[in-house]
């Protein structure tokens, strides 16, 4: 088992941070101490875990070149070690659900998958690790939806990873936007569902400005809705730090919208540790410029587990390695 950290506030030192090849600094979050214990935290957590278990360090870059500067990086793993062994993912099942996904692209599909494999901080590897065992099982998976999200319309009948109803295509968000994974629901009506999950583990704050060639689509997704308080939208259409956040958001109320008819409710869940401090302080500013929260809310990695939505021995293994310490 992982050597637990001393509490849920407090900062490792340097010296245990450099002992454990994780002093960062990209760690460090200018003005907000507490999300730089986190994410220091949340690394050295990683580390621990890795060693814990007996797995090789890695290194960055991800995959060395001849020649070139590298370091050791207690939160990674080698490469080729970590797809011969999937040892970033906690279950069977979540092993082969990350192979499934890497074998089968989306079209305009764009996520890194040495960071899928290697890096331990992924938050789409988390994601793997939340729902692996439900992507192998519609049963298990629409009773844990329940349990989870009391409400849910439905039935489970698929879970998808990194997916995208349909990327850069104008009928949606004419993005790239993806969600982390997906629930895909068969609904009384003949209909489909969707419980979109955005995943957030080590990630801070950081500013974005939407598109501004796609400006008239966001706005048009947006105000169709009717979901968003007078002036959020034009606040949203700023730079800001709820950029991503929102874009993720509008993609489900595209769905939501789209002529084709085939999605008729759905929802967006953004996941995250307790600990992160920035996405807890995101999610409650973007709560605030909703009027309808049907189709948006948020929820810790603690209380999703604390649910008993999850199989007991993969929640027991998220638990120990991902939720606040």
């Amino acid at each position: 088992m992982a050597e637990p950290m001393t509490g849920p506030t407090t900062e490792p030192t340097e010296d245990e941070l450099l002992g454990a090849h994780c002093w960062e600094a990209d760690d460090r979050v200018p003005r907000r101490p507490a999300m730089t214990a986190f994410r220091r935290r949340a690394r050295l957590q990683q580390a621990r875990w890795r060693e814990a278990d007996g797995h090789p360090i890695g290194t960055q870059p991800i995959v060395p070149k001849p020649g070139g500067k590298v370091r050791e990086v207690g939160s990674r793993l080698p490469l080729e070690y970590a797809r011969e062994t999937g040892a970033n993912f906690l279950t069977p099942a979540a092993v082969d659900a990350a192979h499934w996904r890497t074998e089968h692209p989306e079209p305009h599909q764009s996520f890194d998958h040495q960071r899928l494999w290697a890096d331990l901080l992924s938050s789409q590897a988390l994601a793997f690790n939340l729902f692996g065992d439900l992507a192998a099982d519609a049963a298990l998976a629409d009773d844990a939806l329940r349990r989870w999200l009391p409400g849910t319309h439905g039935r489970v009948s698929e879970v998808r990873f990194a997916h995208s109803p349909g990327r850069l295509d104008p009928g949606y968000l004419s993005s790239l936007r993806a969600f982390a994974a997906a629930f895909v629901l068969d609904l009384p009506d003949g209909g489909d569902g969707i419980v979109a999950v955005g995943v957030r583990y080590h990630e801070r704050n950081k500013a974005e400005t939407p598109r501004p060639e796609n400006r008239g689509r966001y706005i048009e997704v947006a105000s169709r809705s009717g979901a968003f308080a007078p002036g959020a939208v034009d606040a949203l259409l700023e730079r800001s730090d709820l950029c991503v956040m929102w874009l993720e958001h509008l993609l489900l109320l595209s769905m939501l919208q789209h002529e084709g008819g085939r999605w008729t409710w759905g929802r967006a869940v953004v996941v995250y540790p307790a600990g992160n401090a920035d996405v807890a302080d995101a999610c409650a500013r973007y709560r605030a410029l909703l009027t309808d929260e049907s189709t948006w809310t948020s929820t810790t990695l603690e209380d999703l587990l604390d649910t008993g939505a999850l199989p007991g021995r993969s929640a027991a293994r998220v638990r120990e390695r991902y939720a606040s310490y």
